[in-house]
């Protein structure tokens, strides 16, 4: 089970690596349809015959672009419209998934460890700095391993 996981964490970390590298895209402040629109010089009017509506209908559609308020389909549209690709998803701010499970594995070995030890000193029975990090990392390796759910509180 554990090689099916990791398999499909390598996979997904694949087809991401296209995005590696590339900084957060900023969407103009206008939004992207109107930043394209105006760029290749069409009109609303010219706009809307191709998505068949009005003008008034692409001010909404660009407006809601705009504001955050549009939907995904309605943007497939207008790329078809615009006989453009509509591109979307989510990349991993450092780098790739397999580094984000580490992360976050790490950091709840950590937080259990250090939690333990600190009930084990209030017994006298701490443990020395090596031994507590030996035990972070031990603990993080099973942690990704088993992909606690856990991992994602």
């Amino acid at each position: 089970m554990r090689n099916k996981k990791k398999l499909l964490i390598d996979q997904l970390d694949q087809k991401l690596a296209v995005f590696k590298g590339t900084e957060m895209v900023l969407v103009p402040q206008k939004g992207w349809v109107n930043t394209i629109r105006t760029g290749l010089n069409m009109t609303m009017y010219q706009l809307g015959n191709k998505l068949k509506l009005t003008k008034g209908a692409v001010q909404k559609i660009e407006e809601r672009e705009a504001t955050g308020q549009i939907t995904i389909n309605k943007l497939k549209e207008v790329g078809e419209a615009l006989e453009m690709k509509f591109v979307y998803g989510f990349v991993p701010k450092d780098g790739t998934i397999d580094n984000l499970i580490n992360l976050k594995a790490e950091k709840l070995a950590r937080k259990i460890v250090l939690r333990t030890n600190q009930n084990m000193k209030l017994e006298d029975q701490g443990i020395s700095s090596a031994k507590i990090n030996d035990s972070i990392v031990d603990l993080a390796r099973e942690i990704k391993r088993e992909m606690r759910k856990s991992l994602w509180e």
